[in-house]
C-alpha cells in the first residue's frame, strides 16, 4: 500500500511525467500525499530518508554525477549510452540536460561522453541551447565492405554464405550480427532473420491490428492515404495518420515510404508466412492502379500511356503489384510495356526497368529478378542508350514474327540516329523481311538514306510506303521532301500538295512547299508559303532561316539578315542559319563579320568541312590568303575528297606566289572529277607561270568551252599564244571575245 501511494505521489515529480497528473483530482492526490507523508513519518527514520522516498531525482543525481566524475577522474574517458532515446527523451530530457550542461547536480567531469541512439532528432525545445555541444552521427546499414569486415571478424568468409548474409540482413547490422552468430558453415544453415528484424521494428506496437497494418502497408513501394486503405483490413482503414507517425516511414518528396531495410523484412515475412496474402492484396494493389490509369484516360494510345505523367506512374504500381502477384503470367505485358516506351518515351524507361529489377527482387521469383538483371545491365550499357535494351528484349524465346519485327524497327531507328547507318540499314532490312508491308520500316529506311544524301533510294521506300498506306501524312511529305532534295521541285510540290490534302495546317509540308517555289524563282509566294508556315508554329527556325535565304536570292539582303537573326532569337545553336549569315556578309563585303558569324557555326559543329570551306572562301574574298590557306587544310582534314577546298586552296597558293604547290592543288581537284572553267581558267595560268605553256592552252581553252563569255580567260589564252611563238593566232583569239 505504501509502494503503491509513493508511486503515485511520485509521478508528479519524475521528467516529462508531471503533466500526467492533470487528470487526477487535486484533492484525492492531496488527501492521499498527507496520509503517505504521515505513514512514511512513521516507519522513516531520519528526514534523509523521507527525502529519498519522495524526492529521488534530487537526492540521487548529485551522488550520480560525483559517483561518475570520480571514475571519470581515474580514466581517459566516460562513455554513458541511452539506447531507444525516441522513448526514454520523453522522460529523460530535462533531468539529462541539466546533468550534461548545468551545475544544478554538480559538476560533471569533462571528460564523460554521453551516446544517445534513438531514431528521432533531438527535441529542439529542451535542447536548442545546447546543440553546438551535439554531434549528430546517422547509423544507416552496414555497406558490403564494411559487412565483410564484420563478418571477418566473426570467422565467416565462405563467399556463399557471406552473400546469403549480406541479401537476408539488408546490411542491417544488429540482423548481420545475429545471423554470425551461429557460425553457419553453410548458406542453406543461414535462417531468415526476417521474423527477428520485424519484431524488433514493432516491438512497441501492441496492438495486432495496427501491426497487421505496419505490415501490409510495407507492400506498396509508395503509400498515400488512397493506398493504404486498399491494402490494410477494414478494421485498420482510419490508421493512416498513425502509420506516417512510425519512426521508419518518411515523406520523401510528397510520397511516404518505409526505410528500405524495414521493408524488406517485412516483405519477406509477408511472402513467407502466407503466399495467399501476399498474392491476394498485391492483386488488389494492381487492380486499383489499373483503375486508376484506366480512368485518366480508357482509350489512350501507348505513346500518351508513358508521356501523360500520372498514367506513367499508375501503369508502373500496377507493372509492379502483377509482376509480385503473379510473376510468370505478368512479365510478358512488362516487357511489352518496356517495348513500347522503347519506342514512344524513352525517358519513362528507366522507371519501367527500375520496377521490374524491384519486383523480381520482392517477389522473390527467378525470371523476372533475371529479366531485371538484364534490363538494368542494358541500361548502363554503352552510355545508357536503347540498343542494348532492344537487343535483350530480341533475346527472348517465343517471339512472333511481328514482335521481332517491330524491336528490328525501332532499333533501326535507334542506330539511324546514332548514324550508325550500317546498323540502321541492317534492321530496317530484317524488319521487312519478316514483314514486308511493314510502313514504318520503309519510312525509316528512307529517312536514313535521306541522311545518306541517297535521295533516289529514299524515294523509292517512300513510294512503297505510300502504296501500302496511301493516306500517310509522313509518307507524302517526306516523298515531296526526297524530290526537292533531287530538286525535282514540280513533283514535291504535287507531293506535298497530297500531304496538305491530308493535313492543311502541315507546317513541315507548307514550308518545304515554299522552298521549291524559291527554287522555281517564285519568290514571293514562297515568303507568304514560309509565313504560313510560321503562323502555324511559332518557334519554326528553319522556315525563318529559308525567308533569309529566298530575300538573300532577291538581293534583299537586309532583309535577308534580319530573318538569320529571327531564327536564331528562337534557335541561338541553328548552325545553318549561323552559316547563311556569314555567307550573306561576305556578299556586302562585311568580311569580319562574315568570319565571326561562321566561325560560331564553326564553334557548333565543327566536324562540318562545308563551314570551314565556306570560311576560305570568305578569307579568299577578303584578301587573307594565309587564313585562307589554313582553313582549307581543316575543311580537308575532314574530307580530304571535298573538291572545291582544292580549288580554293589552289587560288590561295597562286595568290601567295607558290606555283608548284598550287599546280598540285589543282591537280588533285582534276582528279577528284572537277571539270569547271574557273579551275581549268586557274590551272592554265599556273601552268603558264611555270612554263609549261603547252598544258596551258589546254586548260585555257576547255574553260572557253564552259565558259565561253570570261574575257579573262581569253587574255591569257593571248599570253601564252605568244609564248608559245604563235602570235598569229593571237587576233583571232581575242577576236572570238564577244562584245
Amino acid at each position: 500500500m505504501i509502494a503503491a501511494q509513493a508511486g503515485l505521489a511520485g509521478l508528479g515529480l519524475l521528467p516529462g511525467v508531471g503533466v500526467l497528473t492533470g487528470g487526477l483530482d487535486p484533492r484525492q492526490v492531496a488527501r492521499g500525499a498527507d496520509r503517505l507523508r504521515g505513514l512514511l513519518s512513521a516507519r522513516l527514520r531520519t528526514h534523509d530518508e523521507v527525502r529519498l522516498v519522495m524526492a529521488p531525482l534530487e537526492v540521487l543525481t548529485p551522488v550520480f554525477v560525483r559517483e561518475v566524475s570520480a571514475v571519470a577522474d581515474e580514466s581517459p574517458s566516460v562513455a554513458l549510452f541511452f539506447d531507444t532515446y525516441e522513448r526514454t527523451g520523453p522522460l529523460l530530457d530535462i533531468w539529462l540536460r541539466d546533468v550534461l550542461v548545468s551545475d544544478r547536480h554538480g559538476p560533471l567531469a569533462p571528460n564523460v561522453v554521453v551516446t544517445l541512439a534513438g531514431q528521432t532528432a533531438l527535441d529542439r525545445r529542451c535542447w536548442a541551447d545546447c546543440l553546438d555541444c551535439v554531434t549528430e552521427l546517422p547509423l544507416d546499414a552496414f555497406t558490403e565492405d564494411e559487412a565483410r569486415q564484420f563478418l571477418a571478424t566473426r570467422g565467416i568468409a565462405d563467399e556463399h554464405i557471406v552473400d546469403v548474409i549480406l541479401r537476408l540482413s539488408g546490411g542491417l547490422p544488429v540482423l548481420v550480427s545475429t545471423l554470425a552468430e551461429n557460425r553457419p558453415r553453410a548458406a542453406e544453415a543461414v535462417d531468415d532473420p526476417s521474423d527477428t528484424a520485424v519484431e524488433r521494428f514493432l516491438k512497441w506496437e501492441t496492438d495486432p491490428v495496427r501491426r497487421e497494418a505496419a505490415l501490409a502497408a510495407a507492400l506498396p513501394r509508395h503509400l498515400d492515404e488512397d493506398i493504404f486503405r486498399t491494402v490494410v483490413d477494414a478494421a485498420a482503414a482510419e490508421r493512416f495518420g498513425w502509420l506516417c507517425g512510425l519512426p521508419f516511414v518518411a515523406d520523401r518528396a510528397g510520397r511516404w515510404q518505409y526505410h528500405e531495410v524495414v521493408r524488406t523484412a517485412m516483405l519477406r515475412l509477408q511472402r513467407r508466412r502466407s503466399p495467399q496474402t501476399w498474392t491476394a492484396r498485391h492483386r488488389r494493389l494492381a487492380e486499383a492502379a489499373r483503375r486508376l490509369r484506366m480512368d485518366r484516360a480508357p482509350d489512350a494510345n501507348p505513346a500518351e500511356s508513358w508521356t501523360d505523367e500520372r498514367r506513367r506512374d499508375h501503369r508502373l504500381r500496377e507493372i509492379y503489384h502483377s509482376l509480385c502477384a503473379d510473376p510468370p503470367s505478368s512479365l510478358d505485358a512488362a516487357l511489352s510495356d518496356t517495348l513500347d516506351a522503347a519506342e514512344h518515351a524513352p525517358a519513362a524507361l528507366r522507371g519501367i526497368v527500375e520496377t521490374v529489377r524491384q519486383a523480381g527482387e520482392d517477389a522473390d521469383d527467378p525470371e523476372v529478378r533475371d529479366w531485371g538483371a538484364r534490363l538494368t545491365a542494358a541500361l548502363t550499357e554503352d552510355g545508357g542508350g536503347l540498343i542494348p535494351i532492344l537487343t535483350a528484349l530480341l533475346g527472348r524465346p517465343g517471339l512472333d514474327a511481328g514482335q521481332q519485327a517491330r524491336i528490328h524497327r525501332v532499333r533501326g531507328r535507334e542506330h539511324r540516329q546514332a548514324e550508325d547507318w550500317p546498323q540502321a540499314f541492317a534492321d530496317f532490312d530484317r524488319c521487312l523481311e519478316l514483314d514486308p508491308r511493314n510502313a514504318s520500316a520503309l519510312l525509316g529506311r528512307g529517312l536514313t538514306h535521306r541522311y545518306m544524301r541517297s535521295f533516289e533510294r529514299a524515294a523509292e521506300d517512300y513510294t512503297r510506303a505510300l502504296e501500302i498506306t496511301p493516306d500517310s501524312l509522313e509518307a507524302a511529305s517526306q516523298l515531296g521532301e526526297a524530290y526537292r532534295l533531287l530538286g525535282r521541285y514540280e513533283q514535291a510540290m504535287t507531293e506535298f500538295d497530297r500531304a496538305l490534302a491530308l493535313q492543311p495546317r502541315h507546317a513541315f509540308s507548307i514550308g518545304s512547299r515554299a522552298v521549291c517555289l524559291r527554287r522555281l524563282g517564285r519568290h514571293e509566294e514562297a515568303l507568304a508559303g514560309l509565313e504560313r508556315a510560321i503562323e502555324i508554329n511559332a518557334d519554326y527556325a528553319w522556315a525563318m532561316a529559308e525567308r533569309g535565304a529566298t530575300y538573300r536570292d532577291m538581293g534583299q539582303y537586309d532583309l535577308a539578315l534580319a530573318e538569320f537573326d529571327r531564327a536564331l532569337a528562337v534557335n541561338p545553336t541553328y548552325v545553318w542559319a549561323y552559316a547563311r549569315r556569314g555567307i550573306t556578309l561576305r556578299v556586302l563585303g562585311r568580311h569580319e563579320e562574315a568570319l565571326t558569324a561562321l566561325g560560331r557555326a564553326a564553334e557548333l559543329h565543327p566536324d562540318d568541312p562545308w563551314i570551314w570551306a565556306e570560311r576560305c572562301h570568305t578569307c579568299l574574298d577578303g584578301g587573307r590568303h594565309e587564313q585562307a590557306l589554313r582553313e582549307a587544310d581543316r575543311a580537308l582534314a575532314l574530307d580530304p575528297g571535298y573538291a572545291w577546298v582544292h580549288l580554293a586552296r589552289g587560288q590561295a597558293l597562286h595568290a601567295l606566289d607558290r606555283p608548284e604547290r598550287a599546280l598540285a592543288a589543282l591537280d588533285r581537284c582534276l582528279a577528284l572529277q572537277m571539270d569547271d572553267a574557273r579551275l581549268r581558267s586557274l590551272r592554265g595560268t599556273v601552268s603558264h607561270r611555270l612554263g609549261h605553256h603547252a598544258q596551258a592552252l589546254a586548260d585555257l581553252d576547255r574553260s572557253i568551252a564552259l565558259d565561253p563569255a570570261d574575257r579573262s580567260t581569253r587574255a591569257q589564252r593571248s599570253l601564252v599564244l605568244r609564248a608559245l611563238g604563235r602570235p598569229e593566232d593571237t587576233p583571232s583569239a581575242c577576236s572570238a571575245a564577244p562584245e
